[in-house]
């Protein structure tokens, strides 16, 4: 937007004047801001410090450049989509997401309970039984030995 008083340059002060109920807006350049007795220069502020360095330094990421040598998916696309490209990208990008584990948790390694899937004793090993008892009565009854197609029937309904 152009400067509202010499309309020659690009506006960096925006004034407002306030009389009662009306506002107004006045767009200054630097020159007639500096004629009205505005200061246009910033004054540094360390947040402003901080702020800035923390921003180039994740322009200058080193992960951000990177790429997963399998997927060919990048940081960028995680931060994104919130979502990795493949297993070894945990590989490619470990620093950037330990980092970031380290920001949100307040920790990169897990603290908690671990889960522990419940232990079947005996299921897998009756499931067998039950298949080849299953397979002997089909062939049976293929054969026509029905006699014991009934013994093995009777095996299968007390295992179930």
């Amino acid at each position: 937007m152009m400067c509202d008083v010499c309309k020659e340059n690009e506006h960096v002060v925006k004034l407002s004047k306030v009389d009662g109920d009306t506002h107004t807006y006045v767009h200054l350049c630097e020159k007639c801001a500096a004629e009205r007795g505005v200061e246009v220069t910033a004054t540094s502020h360390p947040l402003g410090d901080l702020l800035h360095a923390v921003q180039q330094q994740m322009i200058a990421a080193p992960g951000e450049t990177g790429r997963c040598n399998f997927c060919s998916a990048t940081l960028k696309d995680f931060r994104a989509t919130g979502r990795l490209g493949c297993a070894r990208c945990y590989v490619a990008f470990e620093s950037s997401l330990r980092d970031l584990l380290r920001r949100v948790h307040g920790n990169s390694r897990h603290a908690g309970r671990r889960y522990e899937p419940p232990v079947a004793v005996g299921m897998p090993e009756q499931l067998t039984i039950l298949g080849e008892l299953r397979q002997q009565l089909r062939r049976a009854i293929e054969s026509e030995q029905f006699e014991e197609a009934a013994q093995l029937r009777d095996r299968i309904r007390v295992l179930e």
